[in-house]
């Protein structure tokens, strides 16, 4: 049996609307995408999304709480899975997001800043709930929406995180996050050849071809792919191209 890709639509949100996000930084509202996150999340569960990437931009640059609202309003109204990613500091916070209906939470500062306090989250909720995410430029992890350098390196930091015991990785190179110039794919490799965890790549994707690629990467450990800019501007031959990578039955 053909493996499956699965291709996650993302909706990034900032004031309540929805952003588009160049490497790392968010632009200006952009009406043309959608500023209801909540009718973006459904009209990808119409086009048949089996899952939602979901980042509070507010959350991750300003530990605001804004838009959790927003979040269980979407979880509501869609019946697959919503991962989240944005502004989570603590225990409280994890507690309270999980509260909106959310499948999987994405962790990044809050493993660098307060790795105590992260070890809290962890035992709580698992690592079917908790999820690692690695963003990176020049070999450098960054933090607080990808505004702030760490100093760390990636390989160290995710040899840490896999003896925690975290067995997923959200990986970006934020140089090619909304950029149009195509995913780095040799880092997602790396990343679960280094880890042996499963893989979720994110950014740079831009048609078809790309898709296989990464699609072909399933027996390492990519199974997934976040897909942001190129579905909201229609850079696909169509729509419907991710249900057909999820049907794994992707033809040359």
């Amino acid at each position: 049996m053909t493996q499956k890709l699965l291709v996650i639509p993302s909706i990034d949100i900032k004031n309540g609307k929805c952003v588009r996000v160049v490497q790392g930084i968010p632009e200006l509202d952009c009406y043309e995408y959608s500023n209801n996150p909540v009718e973006m999340a459904k009209i990808w569960r119409a086009e048949n999304a089996k899952m939602i990437h979901v980042v509070d931009f507010d959350g991750a640059y300003e530990y605001q709480k804004r838009n959790f609202e927003v979040v269980e309003e979407i979880c509501s109204s869609v019946v697959i899975p919503v991962e989240f990613a944005g502004g989570i500091r603590n225990l409280n916070d994890a507690d309270e997001i999980m509260k909106t209906g959310i499948s999987r939470l994405a962790i990044n500062t809050l493993a660098i800043e307060n790795r105590k306090e992260f070890l809290r989250v962890f035992e709580k909720y698992g690592p079917s709930k908790i999820v690692m995410s690695l963003d990176i430029k020049d070999e450098e992890l960054l933090i607080k929406g990808r505004s702030t350098q760490t100093g760390i390196n990636f390989r160290t930091f995710t040899k840490e995180m896999v003896e925690v015991g975290i067995n997923r990785f959200v990986v970006c190179d934020i140089t090619r996050n909304g950029t149009q110039l195509g995913p780095n794919i040799s880092l997602s490799i790396e990343i679960a050849k280094l880890t042996g965890a499963k893989v979720t790549h994110s950014g740079g994707v831009r048609n078809k071809d790309e898709l296989l690629d990464i699609q072909k990467l399933i027996p390492i450990g990519i199974d997934s792919v976040i897909v942001g800019r190129a579905l909201y501007e229609n850079r696909f031959p169509c729509q419907k191209l991710w249900r057909v990578a999820e049907s794994g039955i992707f033809n040359n």
